[in-house]
């Protein structure tokens, strides 16, 4: 009896690609993996279109902020259907008071994902902190 295949690992590699981009603040390596046209929300841009837009008002506004950050991949939940996919993965992260100190910032994203020759590329993201952690972190890295 043949092993049934797991349509959600393809998912799951693009979310490891993408904190892999996360973790080191490579915002172009990260462009890479989505649409230009895609369209996002979450803690710093209400909506944005395209891909200047998400990095401009929500990635860059994040990303250097914070610490540790982490997609729980093993718990990501999706589907694929055709070449249109949608994935929900909990992430979690270290955000920094202004005084320093460190706070958990774990939260949750949705990704709706469309295949072409390129591979897998984002067109919608919306990221959401769990109900009760502070919106502003204060880290600071270098991108």
């Amino acid at each position: 009896m043949s092993k049934p295949v797991d349509t959600l690992e393809p998912l799951r590699d693009w979310f490891r690609a993408w904190n892999a981009c996360l973790d080191i603040v490579d915002f172009a390596r990260a462009r890479t993996l989505f649409d230009a046209n895609v369209s996002g929300f979450g803690t710093h841009a209400d909506i944005v279109f395209g891909l200047d837009r998400l990095e401009a008002e929500q990635w860059r506004n994040v990303w250097p902020n914070i610490a540790d950050f982490r997609f729980a991949v093993e718990h990501l939940h999706g589907a694929v259907l055709g070449d249109d996919a949608w994935a929900a993965c909990p992430w979690s992260s270290t955000g920094f008071h202004e005084d320093g100190r460190p706070f958990a910032r774990p939260g949750r994203a949705t990704v709706i994902l469309r295949h072409s020759a390129e591979g897998w590329r984002g067109v919608h993201t919306h990221f959401s902190l769990n109900p009760g952690t502070p919106a502003r972190t204060y880290g600071r890295r270098v991108a």
